[in-house]
């Protein structure tokens, strides 16, 4: 669905002629009376009853069409730190800043790889014909990538070692943040592996991302050891055990909460110190706790709680289910882009499933628009089927 773009309407400034010192007060004209209660009433209107669903605010960060008091985050009652000022400052200013609606707003593709990336020729049919609305970022951890596609060409950052579940993965993903964040018509920041296909035609993914006031973390609350079960009390005071939260690492994010992924060292710096393998008789694998737990913490209502890009850990495995060319089929990628139901399960001898719908700007929409994990040799056939399942 195509929705038209909306303008931000300015307030001009008014100007009042001085009242004459002699005047009586009964004497002074009806209509500025009238205006200051129509004033005084509406301010306290938009205070108790926010316009949260207004079009207008999609192009907004999320805080800027909230109430205060939901966006501010609350300073504890203990004693804080000075660190933890300084951050919540920073965060509130970056969160109530809004966004501007550049002429050509874009989104950055950040892709994650140990190497070369096995669906270049998918992306480069999803890409092209759209060149003016998309920049990629390409961090390869291992060795340098081989390009097939001029659209993938010279667009390799810098980039240092990953190691799955420790904190380089984190570094990574701020690496990608930094480069993408320095050109300023990038709006939106997707984060997407060398497994990652795309589900959807581009001009559905660009209004999915650019028409809409949330970005898309996944985050839930685990009881179970491998949610909860992770948290250190090393984190304590600053990360509450309350607020640990989990999800998959696959975001997508809008400028603001990228230029908080980048400013934030408080946090960060708790999860690099005491979230990581082997801490304490348990793993702690910070690129799936670190978001969730940071947003959960500084802007709940500003994220969707699920991730747009697919994954099915149905079963049960270390590892996430991978498609091989034989499962690629017309109907399996139907299937996905049918999902309109966030699942997770959580870790506890429960095995709680907690579904909830999909919401875009308050109407139930599908899920996902993209997928993983493929392996390469699903190429050809994810090629010759991407313009039948891929919608408009």
């Amino acid at each position: 669905m195509k929705i038209p773009p909306f303008w931000q309407h300015g307030i001009g400034d008014t100007q009042m002629m001085p009242v004459s010192r002699h005047r009586s007060s009964s004497r002074r004209p009806l209509w500025i009376i009238v205006l200051v209660s129509l004033v005084c009433v509406s301010l306290v209107g938009v205070y108790i009853y926010p316009q949260r669903h207004h079009p207008s605010c999609y192009f907004f960060a999320t805080s800027f069409c909230t109430s205060f008091k939901d966006w501010l985050p609350p300073l504890p009652s203990r004693q804080i730190t000075d660190e933890e000022i300084a951050s919540h400052v920073v965060f509130r200013d970056i969160l109530s800043l809004p966004s501007i609606h550049y002429t050509n707003p874009k989104i950055a593709f950040l892709f994650l790889t140990p190497g070369t990336l096995p669906f270049e020729r998918l992306w480069e049919k999803f890409f092209l014909g759209h060149e003016d609305r998309f920049s990629i970022y390409v961090h390869a951890s291992r060795e340098k990538p081989v390009h097939v596609s001029p659209l993938f060409m010279n667009k390799d950052i810098h980039s240092e070692k990953v190691v799955w579940g420790k904190i380089s993965m984190v570094d990574a993903e701020k690496r990608l943040l930094a480069n993408a964040l320095q050109d300023t018509n990038n709006q939106h920041f997707v984060l997407l592996s060398d497994s990652c296909v795309p589900l959807h035609s581009f001009d559905f993914v660009y209004s999915y991302l650019m028409e809409t006031n949330n970005s898309f973390i996944d985050c839930f609350e685990d009881p179970g050891p491998h949610g909860t079960g992770r948290y250190s009390e090393h984190m304590s005071p600053e990360v509450d055990k309350g607020d640990w939260r989990k999800g998959a690492q696959w975001f997508s994010m809008k400028r603001q909460h990228a230029l908080i992924v980048l400013a934030d060292s408080l946090y960060y710096t708790k999860f690099k110190l005491y979230c990581k393998p082997g801490m304490e008789g348990r793993n702690c694998y910070s690129d799936e706790h670190y978001l969730p737990t940071l947003f959960h913490m500084i802007d709940p209502l500003g994220i969707a709680n699920w991730s747009v890009t697919h994954v099915d850990w149905s079963e049960g495995k270390w590892h996430p289910k991978a498609y091989r060319a034989q499962d690629v089929t017309y109907e399996l990628l139907k299937n996905i882009t049918s999902i309109d139901e966030s699942m997770h399960v959580t870790s506890d001898a429960k095995k709680t499933v907690i579904k909830r719908p999909c919401l875009w700007n308050g109407m139930k929409r599908p899920c996902y628009l993209f997928a993983r994990k493929f392996y390469p040799e699903a190429l050809d056939n994810l090629v010759h089927l991407f313009s039948n399942y891929s919608t408009v």
